[in-house]
């Protein structure tokens, strides 16, 4: 028996229905009532980071409208539905050809879709000879362009689209979608692992389906916290809980080692600085139960930061993110990095002491 072809995550859950799509709410709910109601303008632009969602929004959009106009929802009218990638089609020859399709009306169906993908990357000739088409579409062509960069696309076209802003999407929501996924594949996965993912992936759905694939194959299907970290070559967040604990008790000879410890496992001094100022952020959002929510970790990680927030001063907290903040600013020319961050650290240590003096 033939072996079943493997699918990656990415296409085989990408979303087909509204619902499915994953952190876009605002827009999907516009656009579903601007469908439902009639009031469709005849071009949109979709902007925003790579892998939130702009392109499959905009072929779910290019499908529901024909489907709405006609009242058959089985059928999926792709013959109506046209794709460029303008990254690898921008001269003007690509776009005088759409403008020729443009003019024959669709066979079934109500309305012609063509989407444009990575619009930006159009040459200038290619923008101009798409103006007048753009302008004066007839009444059943209707034009979605995407793009990741929409400071570089003409502002004559920008004034002639509605333009939907595409956000990143958050860690919660990623790490929702990941879990649905483990389910759906008989997966076990440990939530915090999924975080992880979800952290990494910053912000964008599809970095995240592809990590997740990656770790599924390096886990067999029992992803836990350990072997995500290991694969990713990422530092573990027990590190930080250490390393603070021995800043605030002013451990520095503890810290240095410590230090030293996440050099010798090939860690960036650099990356350790931007997670050390991270770690302090966090214990600092864990002060207000107002600002919890601004806590992006899996619930084990949280509350080992209530923990230690609970011991540790606010005071302390916003001095080691100056020193931390300093440190980073000045890392890159620094000439010996390595004693630049230990200087750092010892600074942090030694805080505790001078609050002390100071009461005194």
């Amino acid at each position: 028996m033939a072996e079943e072809q493997f699918i990656v995550s990415a296409r085989k859950y990408r979303p087909t229905t509204w619902d499915s799509v994953v952190g876009q709410e605002n827009i999907t709910t516009t656009i579903r009532h601007a469908i439902e109601t009639g009031h469709l303008a005849q071009a949109f632009l979709f902007c925003g980071p790579r892998g939130v969602g702009k392109t499959t929004t905009a072929r779910i959009f290019a499908k529901e409208i024909n489907q709405q106009a006609s009242g058959n929802e089985d059928e999926d009218f792709s013959f109506n539905i046209f794709e460029l990638d303008a990254a690898s089609n921008n001269s003007v020859e690509d776009i005088r050809a759409i403008i020729d399709q443009v003019r024959i009306p669709p066979q079934s169906g109500k309305y012609k879709v063509y989407i444009i993908d990575e619009v930006h990357m159009l040459s200038s000739a290619a923008f101009n000879a798409f103006l007048k088409t753009l302008e004066e579409p007839p009444p059943y062509a209707i034009f979605i362009l995407a793009t990741t960069e929409k400071h570089k696309v003409l502002p004559t076209i920008l004034s002639r689209c509605q333009i939907y802003d595409f956000n990143r999407i958050t860690i919660n929501d990623i790490a929702k979608h990941l879990t649905w996924i483990c389910e759906q594949e008989g997966i076990k996965a440990e939530p915090d692992a999924l975080h992880v993912i979800a952290e990494k992936a910053d912000g964008a759905l599809r970095d995240a389906l592809s990590i997740f694939d990656q770790i599924v194959s390096y886990c067999d299907n029992d992803i836990t916290y350990d072997a995500v970290i290991k694969n990713l070559n990422i530092l573990d967040y027990d590190y930080y809980f250490r390393l603070t604990d021995a800043l605030h008790e002013g451990k520095i000879h503890e810290a240095l080692i410590i230090f030293d410890e996440i050099l010798e496992h090939g860690f960036d001094g650099h990356n350790f600085l931007v997670g050390m100022g991270s770690h302090f952020r966090n214990l600092l959002v864990c002060k207000d139960p107002v600002t919890m929510k601004l806590l992006e970790v899996g619930d084990n990680i949280k509350a080992r930061y209530n923990e230690q927030s609970a011991k540790i001063g606010a005071k302390f907290l916003v001095d080691a993110l100056t020193i931390t903040g300093d440190c980073d600013v000045h890392y890159k020319t620094s000439k010996n990095q390595r004693l630049h961050v230990e200087l750092a650290l010892m600074k942090i240590s030694s805080l505790t002491q001078l609050e002390g003096e100071k009461k005194k």
